[in-house]
């Protein structure tokens, strides 16, 4: 297996990446890490004439604390952003979720600004950046603009950025106070593609109530997105709903049913809830989450859960 025959440029800087991006336009492609592009061009999926290879732009690699947040440029490592102190204490959501994405090996070579603009739903960063409502900062030879991150993701694999524009910085904002994260994901061995991840971030108000929550999914529907936002104390109840509606119907690796996507939902739920609070405080929300895990183990028949037990288990978190 060959790629099909493509011009190659390596240029040092942004600029010079922009301008030639510029010069060859829809014919242009830009090189990152490569871990999903270069496969393609290998099995003549993808047949840039052009490769604008970024990984000599030294200027586009870098972790730095700004008022607003946290600024990654867009071909730091993936390695980078799992091994940095400033990622986990700024954005705990993204330095618990790297981890999770491949292999050591992946990491090494892959790029956070390469994830985000492949925009793969099954990917653990566009997950993320919609949890932590990230920007993104792109620029071409005409100019730049910022994107958010509900703007960013189209569909499949598709983003909002056009033929000659760059995705060359991500922006994490500061998490408000009292606010936790957690990430969490299942699949069938650790580094293969997730049946189902979720990524959460929940701020409490001063008496510890929920105030705002935002949820997620990852190898959930086509796009993995857009998830709603969840606000509140109805934010179990609605999240589940979500997924019941979303899920209902769906199955992977045919009829085991132990791998059924909506049980292993239910199942990651469960665990979250049971891990995030403590049982003396919410025993009702506890029974609820035992009963999500119960759900997401069990043998069933059925391509989902029972939908009336589902919802009372959830108004059982509600009110926890």
């Amino acid at each position: 297996m060959k790629p099909a025959p493509f011009d190659y440029f390596a240029p040092g800087t942004a600029e010079e990446a922009l301008a030639l991006l510029d010069e060859h336009g829809d014919a242009a492609k830009p090189l990152a890490g490569g871990q999903s592009l270069i496969p393609a061009m290998n099995f003549r999926l993808a047949r840039p004439q052009v490769l604008v290879d970024l990984n000599r732009a030294a200027d586009l690699s870098y972790i730095r604390s700004e008022k607003a947040g946290l600024a990654v440029g867009a071909m730091t490592r993936q390695r980078a952003i799992e091994r940095s102190d400033l990622v986990a204490r700024v954005a705990p959501l993204l330095a618990e979720a790297m981890p999770w994405i491949a292999h050591p090996q992946i990491r090494n070579r892959g790029t956070v600004g390469g994830s985000l603009a492949h925009a793969d739903p099954s990917a653990e960063l566009p997950a993320v950046a919609l949890a932590l409502e990230a920007r993104f900062r792109a620029r071409s030879a005409a100019g730049e603009r910022s994107i958010a991150v509900a703007d960013f993701f189209k569909g499949m694999l598709e983003t909002a950025l056009q033929p000659g524009e760059l995705l060359v910085e991500v922006t994490l904002p500061a998490l408000a106070p009292r606010t936790g994260t957690a990430f969490l994901e299942v699949a069938r061995r650790h580094g293969d593609y997730a049946l189902v991840g979720v990524a959460v971030v929940v701020t409490l108000d001063a008496k510890g109530r929920c105030q705002a929550a935002r949820i997620a999914c990852l190898s959930v529907v086509e796009a993995g997105w857009p998830v709603p936002r969840f606000d509140g104390r109805q934010l179990i109840f609605k999240a589940l709903d979500f997924l019941r509606q979303s899920c209902v119907g769906f199955s992977l690796y045919g009829a085991d049913p132990n791998l059924r996507l909506a049980e292993q939902i239910l199942r990651g739920l469960g665990f979250l809830l049971r891990a995030r609070y403590p049982l003396n405080a919410s025993p009702d929300l506890h029974e609820a989450a035992a009963w999500l895990v119960a759900q997401g183990t069990a043998r069933t028949n059925g391509l989902s859960p029972d939908a009336e037990q589902l919802v009372a288990a959830a108004r059982r978190i509600e009110q926890a």
